[in-house]
C-alpha cells in the first residue's frame, strides 16, 4: 500500500530520537533520498511481501501483527514518535533473512511515516556507522551461531540422558530374562529326573492319566492366578505348609510359596493324593512343583521380553526414526512413549497421572519435534519438584480447546516467580545453577510449537500449581499441506510478551 507525497523536513526529523545526532547534511541526504507518506487507515505492508522500505512513524498510531496459524495476532500498537518498523535489518544484508516482512503493520488512524528504501537505508548505515554495522552484525550472527551450537549441544546431552535411561530400563527386564531362563534350565531337567522316576515306580495307566490331566489343569491355573495381598499370602502358604507336613513331606515350606503364587491351594492338593498311593504322593508333588515353577519362570521370561520389546518400540516411537516428518499423530502415543523413556528421571518419588481425553482426533505435525517439546517440559517439572522435596505430583492433561488441541503439563513445585515468569521462553534464560542448563530448553519449546506448528504455548503459575498449557490447531496450515523436512523453526513468529516484538522500538 502506498501513502500520499509530502513535503520532507529536516527540523522535523531531527527531534526524532533515530536521527537527533545527524548533521544537517546527514539530514539533507535522508530528506532526498527518503520521502515522508500519509497513510490513511488500514494495512502498510504485510507479512511475507518483499521488505522494501524502513518506516518510522512521524505522527499517528501503528499495529504490528504476526500471523500464527490462520490468526493475525497483534504484538505491539504504539503512538509513540520515533518509532521503526520494515526492513530495520537491511543494513545485515542478505545472510540475516530473506529480504521479506516478517510482520504486518497497519494504521488506525491517519498516520505520518519517513519512508527509506531498504538499500538507502543499508548505504546509509554503512557510510554513516561502519563500525557500528560490524559489531551488530557481530552481535547478531555471533548470537545466532552460538544458539545454533548450544542448541545441537542440548540435544547432545538430552540424547545422552535418554540413552542412559534406556539402557538401564532394558537392563533390568533382560537380567531379569536371563536369570529366568537359567533357572528353567534346571527346573526342566529336574522335571525330566522326576518324570524317569515316576515312570519307572508302579504306576497303572489310569494313574499316570491322571497326573497328566493334573498337570495340565494346573499349567492352565498358573496362567490364571489371581495375585493375593501379602496377609492372604501368608495365611495360605501356612495352610499348604501344614498339608505337606501332615503327609511327611519334606520342606512343605519351600514348596508352599511356590503353590500359592501360581494360584493352588489344599483343594488341588486333595486332589493329587486322590490321583496316587500314598508311597508315591512325595514324587508327584514335587514333579507338578517343578511344572509350576516352569510355567512361572516362562510368564517371568514373557514379561521380561514383553517389557523390552515395548522399550524399544517406545524408543522408536520417540525417535520418529521411521516416521515421516510431518504427518497426522497421536499426541497420547507421542506422550505415553516420551514419559516411559524418561521414567528413569521421574524417578518413585513424583507420581505420574495421566488425564487423557481419548476421543481427542490427532493433528498434524512433526512428532519428533513434539517429542522434544514434551521431553522439556516434563524436564523442566520434575526439576521444579525436586527443588521442592523431591515428591509430587506431575499430572499430563489432554482436552479439546475450542478448535484447538490442550496439552497440559501440571506439577506441584514451587511455582515461577512473577518477576521472572516473563523471561521463561528468552533465549539462554535459566534459573539453573552454572553448568546445569542452557536456557534454551523452553525457548526451542516455544519456537517448535509456535513457529512450526502454529500454536502456542504458555505458562500459568502459583506455589504448588504449575501449568505449561500447549495449543495445537487441529488442522493444517496451508503452508504446511505439502510434506516439509525438519529443519530449524524460523524465528518469524511473536513472544508471548508483546514488549519483546524485535519489530518495534
Amino acid at each position: 500500500m502506498s501513502g500520499r507525497p509530502m513535503p520532507c523536513d529536516m527540523s522535523e526529523l531531527s527531534t526524532l530520537f533515530l536521527f537527533e545526532k545527524l548533521d544537517q547534511e546527514q539530514l539533507t541526504r535522508l530528506c532526498r533520498e527518503g520521502r515522508v507518506e500519509l497513510f490513511e487507515p488500514g494495512p502498510v505492508y504485510t507479512e511475507g511481501e518483499p521488505a522494501t522500505c524502513f518506516f518510522v512513524l512521524l505522527n499517528g498510531t501503528v499495529v504490528l501483527s504476526r500471523r500464527v496459524g490462520s490468526d493475525d495476532v497483534e504484538i505491539s500498537r504504539t503512538s509513540q514518535r520515533g518509532v521503526y518498523a520494515g526492513a530495520f535489518q537491511a543494513y545485515l544484508g542478505d545472510r540475516a533473512r530473506a529480504a521479506q516482512y516478517n510482520g504486518s503493520m497497519r494504521v488506525t488512524e491517519p498516520s505520518r511515516f519517513f519512508v527509506l528504501p531498504a538499500d538507502t537505508f543499508a548505504a546509509v548505515m554503512r557510510d554513516w556507522f561502519p563500525m557500528a554495522v560490524h559489531l551488530l552484525e557481530g552481535l547478531f550472527f555471533g548470537t545466532k551461531n552460538t544458539q545454533q551450537v548450544i542448541n545441537q549441544r542440548e540435544r547432545l546431552l538430552a540424547l545422552g540422558s535418554l540413552s542412559a535411561g534406556l539402557t538401564h530400563e532394558l537392563n533390568n527386564p533382560a537380567a531379569a530374562a536371563v536369570r529366568a531362563t537359567s533357572a528353567l534350565r534346571e527346573r526342566v531337567a529336574g522335571m525330566r529326573h522326576k518324570l524317569g522316576m515316576i515312570a519307572a515306580g508302579r504306576y497303572e495307566p489310569d494313574t499316570l492319566m491322571a497326573l497328566v490331566d493334573i498337570q495340565e489343569r494346573t499349567a492352565e491355573q498358573v496362567a490364571k492366578a489371581t495375585p493375593l495381598s501379602p496377609l492372604e499370602a501368608s495365611d495360605r502358604e501356612d495352610e499348604v505348609s501344614d498339608w505337606l507336613d501332615d503327609r511327611g513331606i519334606q520342606g512343605g515350606w519351600q514348596l508352599a510359596p511356590t503353590f500359592v503364587q501360581a494360584g493352588l491351594d489344599t483343594d488341588w492338593l486333595d486332589q493329587v493324593a486322590a490321583a496316587v498311593d500314598e508311597d508315591s504322593l512325595e514324587a508327584a508333588i514335587r514333579w507338578l512343583n517343578y511344572t509350576v515353577e516352569t510355567e512361572l519362570l516362562m510368564n517371568e521370561i514373557e514379561d521380561s521380553t514383553t517389557r523390552v520389546s515395548t522399550l524399544v518400540n517406545a524408543a522408536r516411537q520417540y525417535s520418529q526414526l521411521d516416521r515421516a516428518p510431518y504427518r497426522i499423530a497421536d499426541v497420547h502415543e507421542l506422550l505415553d512413549s516420551t514419559l516411559l523413556m524418561l521414567s528413569g528421571k521421574i524417578g518413585e518419588r513424583i507420581a505420574v497421572v495421566k488425564e487423557y481425553d481419548r476421543t481427542l482426533p490427532g493433528v498434524p505435525a512433526y512428532p519428533g519435534e513434539l517429542n522434544q517439546v514434551w521431553t522439556n517440559l516434563i524436564d523442566n517439572a520434575v526439576s521444579a519438584i525436586n527443588d521442592a522435596g523431591g515428591e509430587g505430583t506431575l499430572t499430563v492433561r489432554t482436552a479439546l480447546d475450542r478448535d484447538r488441541l490442550l496439552v497440559e503439563f501440571r506439577d506441584t513445585g514451587p511455582g515461577i516467580p512473577p518477576e521472572i515468569r516473563s523471561r521463561i521462553f528468552d533465549p539462554f534464560f535459566t534459573t539453573k545453577p552454572v553448568g546445569q542448563g542452557t536456557g534454551l530448553g523452553l525457548d526451542i519449546s516455544w519456537r517448535i510449537v509456535v513457529n512450526k506448528h502454529h500454536g502456542s504455548l504458555e505458562v500459568h503459575s502459583e506455589p504448588g500449581d504449575t501449568r505449561f498449557q500447549v495449543r495445537l490447531p487441529l488442522t493444517a496450515a496451508e503452508s504446511d499441506e505439502i510434506e516439509q523436512g525438519s529443519g530449524t523453526p524460523s524465528d518469524s513468529a511473536p513472544r508471548r510478551d508483546p514488549e519483546t516484538a524485535p519489530e518495534a522500538s
